[in-house]
C-alpha cells in the first residue's frame, strides 16, 4: 500500500504511525533554533529529540555565506544544500518531516527550501516537538548513526524568489503586494533589537507569522487561514504576493500557511528586511499597517 504523501503539515499521531510502520520511508529533521543563542537549538536537540531525527542548524545548514549586504540568513547555494541533505541520507521522493520547538518558523524554512529544490514530499510537524510530547510520544538523546549518502538531486523549483531591485521596481507599478511576517512592533519600527535600522519596506502589509497558529501551537484551519490572508491580500491573487520578514526565515511560515489555505504561488524576498536596510538609498517606512 502506498504511503500518504504529506506536502504541508503532518500530525504527531500520523508521524508516529509512519515511523512505526515504515521508518525508512520518512526522514525527520529537527530545526530548533534561537536567534539570540545560535547554539541553543543544537543543545536542546542533544537533550531530547524525536527518535531518529537529524539536526539541521539555521546558520550552518539552512543559510548561505553572509556578505554584510545580503541579509542575516541568505539562501544557501542550491548544490550545497543538496549535498547537505544527501549526506543525511535523503533519497529522491522520500518523505521529509521538519519540526522545531518554536512554533514552526525554522521548520518552515526547511519546508520552503526543499520546495525550492523541487522536492514537494516535505511537511512540517503540526504543533512541533510540544505536540509530539503531548501525544505521549518519547524523545531520544542518541544521535542517528552513520547513514549511506542519499541519491537526492535538485529539480525545477516549486517556489520562487524576488530580489530588492524587483521590489523597488514594483513600488512604481504596484503589481504585487508585500507581506511582512515580523511582529507588529518591529514592523512599525519600534523595539528593533536585531537589525540596525527600524521600520519596514514602504507599502508592505503586516501579517505576524505567529497569527497562523492557535493557542496550542498548531496551525489554524485552512478555512480560517484563507479568510485571514485574503483580508490582507484584498483583490490580489497569491501569485502577486511577495513574502518577507527579518531575514527570510519566518516569511516561510506565512508561505506554508498560504499553502495550507490553498493560496498557491507567493514569492519570497529571501534577503528581507535585514538585506533591504543595508542600502541607505532604499526607502524606509514606519508606523502601522496602512
Amino acid at each position: 500500500m502506498p504511503h500518504t504523501h504529506y506536502t504541508t503539515l503532518i500530525s504527531a499521531d500520523n508521524l508516529a504511525e509512519r515511523l512505526s510502520s515504515a521508518p525508512g520511508s520518512v526522514l525527520v529533521f529537527d530545526c530548533s533554533f534561537d536567534l539570540a543563542n545560535p547554539s541553543a537549538g543544537e543543545q536542546a536537540y542533544a537533550s531530547g529529540h524525536i527518535p531518529g531525527a537529524h539536526y539541521l542548524h539555521l546558520d550552518r545548514d539552512l543559510s548561505g555565506a553572509k556578505t554584510g549586504k545580503n541579509g542575516r540568513h541568505p539562501l544557501p547555494a542550491r548544490d550545497a544544500l543538496v549535498d547537505t541533505l544527501a549526506k543525511h541520507g535523503l533519497k529522491e521522493r522520500q518523505q521529509v518531516v521538519a519540526y522545531d520547538a518554536q512554533g514552526g518558523g525554522y521548520a518552515a524554512r526547511l519546508w520552503w527550501l526543499l520546495r525550492w529544490l523541487g522536492h514537494d514530499s516535505v511537511a512540517v510537524l503540526d504543533g512541533g516537538l510540544q505536540a509530539w510530547q503531548a501525544a505521549g510520544q518519547k524523545l531520544d538523546t542518541a544521535a542517528p548513526g552513520a547513514v549511506a549518502r542519499g541519491d537526492f538531486k535538485a529539480a525545477a523549483p516549486l517556489a520562487v524568489t524576488v530580489d530588492a531591485q524587483h521590489l523597488l521596481a514594483n513600488m512604481k507599478g504596484g503589481e504585487q503586494i508585500v507581506i511582512d511576517a515580523r511582529s507588529p512592533d518591529r514592523y512599525r519600527g519600534e523595539n528593533e533589537t536585531i537589525d540596525p535600522v527600524a521600520g519596514h519596506i514602504p507599502g508592505a502589509l503586516n501579517r505576524f507569522f505567529k497569527d497562523n497558529l492557535t493557542s496550542d501551537g498548531r496551525f489554524k484551519s485552512a478555512h480560517t487561514l484563507r479568510a485571514e490572508f485574503s483580508a490582507v491580500m484584498g483583490q490580489k491573487s497569491p501569485e502577486h504576493v511577495v513574502l518577507q520578514c527579518g531575514s527570510g526565515v519566518t516569511a516561510c511560515h506565512n508561505a506554508l500557511a498560504m499553502e495550507v489555505a490553498g493560496l498557491h504561488g507567493p514569492a519570497l524576498y529571501a534577503g528581507s528586511w535585514s538585506e533591504w536596510c543595508t542600502d541607505p538609498s532604499r526607502p524606509v517606512a514606519t508606523g502601522p499597517n496602512p
